[in-house]
């Protein structure tokens, strides 16, 4: 096998700048970009593979922060229930076909654990992106992640009295600050890179209003100072305004979903330097297929009311100057429209937005700057070739990898056309 890849005649995306570099070679060695400049490769070294991109374009691998591996279905209540050797296959199938599609990198916000990270870094589960995990999302009694049945949730095989807290593969449940700062030690302990929090209701959990806050403050600061103690950071989900602002107030780096934002509440996180992290695939599909798939009525009827805002506040928080990652928390076979993210949010945002999203900036929100999402020497070399242009056509981006040429991921080929 070659010792260095060379990417030669490409029109290079950077990750960041608007403008195309052009007369640039990138020299891969091992899984790193050694060198970018315009020394030609010599052609007759054994060692030496060139790629010529005859003009296409050569940008970083996507990253997506906002996935859920092991999310099998969008009945969550039977998902947390499956035996974890199923959501493993299930899994593999999900990061696979993610990889085909660009992304080199994912972040799980509720669900995956060191398992599945393990076997990616044995090489057990090969072809798949780089998984960045935060372990079961951490949720109050009667929240976001409480997904036990209502009609038993005290029977003894959902939940134990003399327990401080519920847990499944999804979830744990823990009310008061020192039983949230025992669960996220707990996920820390487990390996997590980060911790999710529930902030507020949602769509898929039918008995929590959409519009309320969860969480005490000195609940979200147990979490938060925890996490922080131990060099990491906290992603609450949030839909309403008054979420969004507590968590950022409270110190939460990475605020997801953002649904009912306003003007002065997405000022106020571009302030505090919090990062928003929209889901608009996940919306579109579930308006789309929700009803067929088994959300229940009360379920579609709060996706109807985060749908009439969602377009709104990426308009809102692009002029409020907020920090926007790229995530699309799709479920079960929803998985598949991955890469309609890009098209939803060209609605409201321009191209080069959105590729700073899903590269730069989602590298600066899971603390990878100058390693991924860029193209730079001394960063992971994680790569693509796109047929097309998509700072002026964002669909090439769109079209679950048909579009692209090359696929590398930590310096491996993943898929070459050309």
């Amino acid at each position: 096998m070659p010792k260095t890849t060379v990417f030669q005649s490409a029109r290079i995306f950077d990750g960041d700048s608007e403008t195309l570099r052009t007369g640039l070679n990138v020299f891969v060695e091992g899984a790193t970009i050694r060198e970018i400049s315009p020394r030609p490769p010599d052609p007759g070294d054994p060692d030496t593979q060139i790629i010529d991109c005859a003009n296409r374009v050569l940008m970083p691998g996507l990253i997506d922060a906002h996935v859920h591996v092991y999310a099998a279905g969008l009945n969550i209540t039977r998902v947390v229930q499956s035996p974890i050797s199923y959501l493993a296959h299930f899994a593999t199938q999900f990061l696979r076909s993610s990889l085909d599609r660009g992304f080199t990198t994912v972040r799980d916000v509720g669900g995956a654990d060191v398992g599945i990270a393990q076997a990616i870094r044995e090489g057990l589960l090969d072809r798949v992106p780089r998984l960045f995990y935060g372990g079961r999302a951490i949720s109050q009694t009667g929240g976001h992640g409480d997904f036990r049945p209502g009609d038993h949730a005290l029977d003894s095989t959902h939940f134990c009295g003399c327990c401080t807290f519920h847990s499944d593969h999804f979830a744990v449940i823990a009310d008061g600050a020192d039983a949230v700062r025992k669960a996220v030690r707990e996920e820390l302990r487990r390996g997590a890179s980060h911790i999710k929090i529930m902030a507020s209701g949602g769509v898929a959990s039918p008995t929590d209003p959409l519009d309320r806050c969860q969480y005490s403050d000195a609940e979200i600061r147990a979490a938060v100072e925890e996490a922080e103690r131990a060099g990491h950071y906290v992603a609450a989900h949030c839909h309403p305004k008054e979420a969004i602002h507590r968590a950022a107030a409270l110190g939460v780096r990475s605020i997801e979903h953002a649904t009912f934002i306003d003007r002065q509440t997405a000022e106020f996180i571009a302030e505090k330097g919090s990062y928003a992290v929209p889901t608009m695939a996940t919306i579109a599909a579930l308006v789309d297929e929700g009803g067929k798939l088994g959300l229940p009525p009360v379920s579609m009827d709060k996706l109807r009311r985060v749908g009439d805002a969602a377009n709104a506040s990426l308009a809102i928080m692009k002029q409020a100057g907020v920090r926007m990652g790229f995530g699309t928390d799709l479920l079960g076979s929803l998985h598949t429209r991955q890469s309609t993210e890009f098209t939803l949010r060209a609605q409201a945002l321009p191209n080069i937005d959105i590729l700073r999203s899903a590269c730069t900036i989602n590298a600066e929100l899971i603390n990878q700057s100058a390693t991924l999402g860029c193209i730079r020497e001394g960063a992971t070399a994680d790569l693509l070739v796109v047929d097309g242009n998509p700072l002026e056509d964002i669909s090439v981006l769109a079209s679950s990898g048909e579009h692209l040429s090359v696929i590398m991921q930590s310096g491996h080929p993943h898929k070459r056309i050309i």
